[in-house]
């Protein structure tokens, strides 16, 4: 089976890549594309935070994987003239671990709090309180001798991140004051995003060349900077140097990407679909089998865009495959495939 890490559309990012995200990622809201409704509204609770001299609200951003929800974060700690201090869910394995974070902050300090649905529950309890009261108790002393202390905390920002927000608990998320939901981005966003970070890694992007990637990047600021870095290694080694049209089309091609952002497992699970299945419906596990993947695989990472471009549909029998997925793959449907899609 195929190792994911090396999947030239996965939305997540590994440690090297982050290092060099970096580099890309704007400063200052006024720098960040796209995301326009979450960007005024944060504004203004940083704005009116500054203005009155207080920590703003505890701050939650949601969305898919790869929209720039680190990224706010780090904006907000710049907005604020504040340090930022990082950590995730899953680092986050005991109470006692948040309770070292916690007692260590400084004032109007933020906590960037990544994949915060995977908080271990004791941890999340000690949250609550920490969030809404600026106290934690430690607890010094084990079994019936055991005593809690409570520990003043000064003011500080909570910004946390989670791309399942369904898997928040009501007392946790109630107690964030903002939540912004970030959306997948349209076309011309992505090319401004790509423009920009052509600019910051001093390679020129002929206007057409961006409008090819932006398509084929599945609405993913991550997506489209990966794609660029592709586009400029492809032109570098084998084109002449110019990151053009022709440079563009040529090095997805290598990497398989084809013109609607489709890479070799969202093609597989589609042939599967409509040749070996007629179409469906089919069950995930099936599916799964026939393409060589774990099922989780095709549910997490292939169906999700597929779904969202329209090419198949969850049906309470299975997966079935649209006549956009037959178009796509140049077939066409059987007469007797159903009635589910007919016209």
């Amino acid at each position: 089976m195929r190792d994911l890490g090396e999947r030239v559309l996965a939305p997540l990012a590994d440690e090297i890549e982050r290092s060099v995200e970096a580099a890309l990622r704007p400063r200052k809201l006024d720098e960040f594309v796209g995301q326009q409704t979450v960007r005024a509204q944060l504004s203004l609770v940083l704005e009116a935070a500054t203005a009155r001299g207080v920590a703003p609200d505890h701050i939650l951003l949601s969305g898919p994987p790869g929209l720039g929800k680190t990224t706010l974060a780090m904006i907000v700690a710049a907005e604020l003239g504040a340090s930022l201090r990082v950590t995730s869910g899953p680092a986050i394995q005991h109470a006692g671990d948040l309770a070292a974070v916690l007692s260590s902050l400084e004032e109007g300090e933020v906590l960037f709090l990544d994949e915060i649905h995977r908080l271990a529950r004791p941890a999340e309890e000690l949250l609550y309180v920490a969030m809404e009261d600026f106290r934690v108790d430690v607890v010094v002393g084990k079994g019936a001798g055991a005593s809690a202390i409570p520990l003043t905390l000064p003011p500080f920002t909570v910004v946390g991140a989670t791309t399942r927000s369904g898997l928040l608990p009501a007392p946790l998320r109630d107690r964030f004051g903002f939540t912004g939901h970030l959306d997948y981005y349209d076309a011309f966003e992505l090319e401004k995003v790509l423009h920009r970070s052509a600019r910051l890694l001093d390679v020129p992007l002929a206007a057409d060349a961006a409008t090819e990637i932006a398509r084929r990047s599945r609405g993913t600021p991550r997506i489209a900077n990966r794609l660029l870095r592709r586009v400029r290694d492809w032109a570098q080694v084998r084109g002449t140097g110019d990151m053009d049209l022709a440079a563009a089309r040529a090095a997805l091609e290598v990497y398989e990407v084809d013109p609607i952002g489709l890479d070799r497992l969202d093609r597989s699970v589609l042939d599967a679909l409509c040749t070996r299945f007629r179409g469906g419906p089919v069950g995930l596990t099936t599916l799964a089998l026939t393409v060589g993947e774990e099922p989780e695989t095709v549910e997490t990472v292939a169906e999700p865009y597929l779904v969202r471009e329209g090419l198949i549909a969850r049906t309470p029998r299975g997966r079935v495959a649209t006549p956009a997925a037959w178009r796509h793959l140049g077939l066409e449907p059987p007469t007797d495939q159903g009635t589910l899609f007919r016209a």
